[in-house]
């Protein structure tokens, strides 16, 4: 049903004239995200300025009966965003300040219209960086709520290890801040070789250990990963990472699928501290190489980033090339430079536009497994020859450092063949990382497209706990309505 006038003009009461929309342009354009699914656009769209808007316009929709459906960027994968009962939509975008950095304490607490190019841009004099890298530019409140993950995870962690804190408004406008209000705590460093922490000195550090708090449930880990399901992320306090010293990239191409992914195992097996490992096929490096301007071998290629002092980075850089050559690695190509080591990680991060521009007007859909590492060359190499099999078009790009890859595959979203196709590949491909013990889902999250396969990895006991916590935060079902559940 649409929304009336009345409620109309209340939202507007709450935020002011200017930051409400009901044309149909601006419904259309939050209706979608960048996946296949075709999406039904919100009957509204709002744009709070501050968390109290957020509480007032929760409890205004809640006490109504109408749905909420929170949005950042707009670069999920998964529909996240789809209005499947109409509602108001919650762009969140125009709250975009950095609140709070505490250099001593490794941590930095951001608004939702906040994307990670800002606060890295942001933290550059610091010493500091937020490494975790989905390639989007995406809000960082959105990467919390999708347990985002990206090229970095094999050395940083994914969202959920990097995200201390989150303030959220609940379906009803209450304010809940999961670890306490204003509770960052301090790190503990682990010594894992030395890195400049821009202060003229050099930290013996990697990464940072858990934060210690043994206090009730990890209610921040529960909306970690929640899309939006459980409640509004108004605020997040993030873990920070102190910045290498030096950074050497790298890419090789191999004779074959098996002999990269093999490299891949290889490395990790051999405590390589790789900061970052990529796989692409040869029809994602063709791709790459027409999008980009490459001129890389057609093959399967590894793409890698090693972080440390540069002492260590020699050594890093001499085992990983001799594994790689072990499995017949050629065409080595190492960077140092900035810009050279950019360009390389931008075709990286290019790869989806680069496999769409193959065929102008398709939709693209990524498949998103992630299975334990001594399951991947089985999975990848089976999964190649499934796709070569399908007639699909598509390629396979994937942080195989940490087990997780995408099948990128093209589909023309009229021909309903050709769709009934891709989602058979994918939800076979997703059964068969399940059967290897992994899951359907590394990093995009679940959304609209893989609650079976949801239900299917954490079985029914796991699916009635979710639904339990569900009516017992949303009891009215009115949180991103049509989603994960």
């Amino acid at each position: 049903d649409e929304l009336s006038k009345g409620f109309v003009e209340a939202l507007k009461a709450v935020v002011g004239n200017p930051h409400v929309s009901t044309a149909a342009a601006v419904r259309a354009q939050h209706g979608q995200d960048e996946s296949m699914h075709r999406c039904q656009r919100p009957d509204a769209v709002v744009w709070p300025q501050n968390v109290d808007q957020v509480s007032q316009v929760a409890a205004l929709c809640y006490s109504q009966g109408v749905p909420i459906i929170p949005f950042g960027t707009g670069t999920g994968l998964e529909g996240g965003v789809c209005a499947v009962q109409g509602g108001v939509c919650i762009n969140l975008t125009h709250m975009d300040r950095i609140l709070e950095l505490n250099t001593e304490d490794f941590s930095v607490v951001v608004e939702p219209g906040v994307t990670r190019k800002t606060l890295n841009t942001y933290l550059r004099d610091s010493g500091l960086w937020f490494p975790v890298d989905p390639g989007a530019d995406a809000s960082l409140c959105g990467m919390a709520a999708t347990g985002a993950s990206g090229t970095n995870a094999v050395r940083y962690g994914t969202m959920r290890e990097n995200v201390l804190n989150l303030e959220v408004v609940l379906p009803d406008g209450r304010l809940l801040h999961t670890a306490g209000q204003g509770r960052h705590f301090r790190s503990r460093l682990l010594a894992r070789g030395p890195l400049s922490c821009g202060l003229g000195t050099h930290l013996p550090c990697v990464s940072l250990a858990t934060r210690k708090s043994a206090a009730g449930y990890n209610l921040t880990g529960l909306f970690v990963g929640s899309e939006g399901t459980l409640g509004l992320i108004t605020a997040t306090t993030l873990r920070l990472h102190p910045l290498p010293e030096a950074t050497v990239a790298a890419t090789c191409a191999f004779p074959s699928v098996q002999a990269a992914v093999d490299s891949t195992v290889h490395i990790l097996q051999a405590a390589v501290p790789v900061a970052r490992i990529e796989f692409l096929d040869d029809i994602m490096m063709d791709a790459c190489n027409r999008y980009s301007k490459l001129n890389a071998s057609v093959a399967p290629t590894l793409f890698l980033e090693f972080h440390g002092s540069g002492q260590a980075l020699a050594e890093q850089v001499q085992q990983a090339e001799e594994i790689a050559q072990n499995n017949g690695a050629s065409h080595f190509s190492w960077a140092k430079e900035t810009e050279e080591r950019s360009q390389l990680w931008a075709a990286r991060h290019n790869a989806w536009y680069s496999i769409l521009a193959l065929r102008p007007g398709s939709k693209g859909y990524s498949t998103d497994v992630c299975v334990p590492i001594s399951r991947l060359p089985e999975i990848v190499v089976q999964t190649k020859e499934d796709l070569k099999a399908s007639g699909l078009t598509g390629g396979i790009v994937g942080h195989v450092g940490d087990g997780n890859f995408h099948c990128i595959l093209l589909v023309d979203p009229d021909d309903a063949e050709e769709l009934h196709r891709v989602k058979a590949f994918a939800e076979q491909l997703g059964r068969r990382a399940l059967a290897l013990h992994g899951t359907c889902t590394g990093e995009h999250g679940i959304g609209l497209g893989k609650r079976q396969l949801l239900q299917e990895e954490v079985g029914a006991v796991g699916m009635e706990t979710m639904r339990q916590l569900k009516a017992t935060l949303d009891p009215r079902g009115l949180m991103n309505p049509g989603k994960v559940l």
